[in-house]
């Protein structure tokens, strides 16, 4: 959903369901990846400093990469 969204398709969605989750679980999915895929552009753009445990924590994903 974040690099291709337009890629989504029903079937995916379908998938979603046959693991549980229901139509409300996978809106409130959707909204939350999408709220944040755009709250973080608009961070990047403004050149905002991620917080110091953010900063941390993405330090620790790099190097473990």
């Amino acid at each position: 959903m974040t690099r291709h969204p337009a890629a989504i398709r029903r079937a995916d969605i379908e998938t979603l369901g046959k693991h549980g989750l229901s139509d409300r679980d996978i809106l409130d999915a959707v909204e939350v990846i999408a709220y944040f895929n755009y709250i973080n552009r608009v961070a990047d753009a403004l050149g905002i400093d991620p917080e110091p445990e953010m900063a941390q924590a993405f330090e620790r994903w790099n190097r473990k990469r």
